[in-house]
């Protein structure tokens, strides 16, 4: 089995790094590696081939990003969505989604192969008995949004299978990865287990997929990224150089690297060593499989 080995990259320190996404260079713009700080709002832009990296101020709370059509990002936000242009700085709010509650906000998500973006909710601060609150949300390219799915109490790490007619998306808390049938007109239906992840003592965060279909998603707790078979067997677990990783995505040439996000201090959770809240870049993994973007709206 091939060496994996990481490598810090820049001397960024987020508090809550999520939802990395590369970006190859259309024209003449660079290859690039998106991320955000969550809590910060810093949308932060790398440059490999120069390590330049730029900072970009989003709305806080920032859920999650996507890759869309030429060169824009689509954005998760607390509770509605927006296009974000990193050349003209330009931010264009879409839609919104059914509910406007201070402990609800919008969390990770991920395109589908029909250019719409997946998002779920994460509910926090609830009582005993307290129903969950929000939904798993689709918005489309025109702006309509919706809801799609029932809410899960921390939904994180949504990917599709290599055909696209498999959602998996995990509920950190519930220790649980599910799995869905998904067609891009309708609600989401058999709802099953995928993997239970007790095991390692862990809930699992930002997931994708690789070039073989294999699921590849991050356990912070314990500092670790686990590969799964489309059946659900474990087939390699992987120690992550810092307290808590958060997410990972795929990139760079034939997508034979990959990055890993990190926290230093989020909401629940401290790190405890000089790296965390940096970002990792890793080599000696399987290829990965290029980001689905969000489609340019008609008209």
């Amino acid at each position: 089995m091939t060496t994996v080995h990481f490598q810090r990259i820049g001397n960024t320190k987020d508090l809550l790094g999520e939802s990395p996404c590369w970006e190859s260079g259309v024209d003449e713009a660079p290859d690039s590696l998106y991320w955000i700080d969550s809590l910060a709002g810093t949308l932060w832009q790398l440059h490999p081939a120069s390590g330049l990296t730029v900072a970009h101020r989003l709305p806080p709370p920032v859920g999650s990003i996507a890759p869309g059509a030429g060169g824009i990002l689509v954005v998760a936000l607390r509770n509605s969505f927006a296009r974000y242009d990193p050349q003209t700085r330009a931010l264009k709010h879409l839609g919104r989604i059914d509910i406007d509650h201070p402990d609800v906000r919008l969390n990770d998500g991920k395109c589908d192969v029909y250019g719409n973006f997946i998002v779920g909710t994460m509910h926090i601060n609830r009582k005993p008995g307290e129903p969950i609150l929000g939904g798993l949300y689709r918005l489309r390219p025109e702006g309509t949004v919706e809801r799609i799915g029932a809410a899960l109490a921390l939904a994180n790490g949504p990917c599709f299978s290599l055909d696209g007619r498999t959602l998996y998306v995990a509920d950190t808390p519930a220790r649980t990865i599910w799995a869905f049938d998904y067609t891009p007109d309708a609600p989401l239906t058999r709802q099953r287990v995928f993997v239970r992840t007790d095991e390692f003592n862990s809930g699992s965060d930002g997931a994708t997929l690789d070039a073989e279909g294999f699921i590849w998603t991050v356990l912070p707790r314990a500092a670790k990224l686990a590969r799964f078979a489309p059946d659900g067997t474990l087939d390699q677990l992987v120690e992550v150089p810092c307290t808590y990783p958060t997410s990972l995505c795929f990139g760079g040439p034939a997508f034979r690297r990959a990055w890993v996000t990190s926290i230093s201090k989020s909401t629940h959770l401290t790190g405890t060593l000089p790296q965390d809240g940096g970002v990792f870049e890793v080599s000696g993994l399987p290829a990965g499989l290029a980001p689905k973007r969000f489609a340019q709206a008609a008209g």
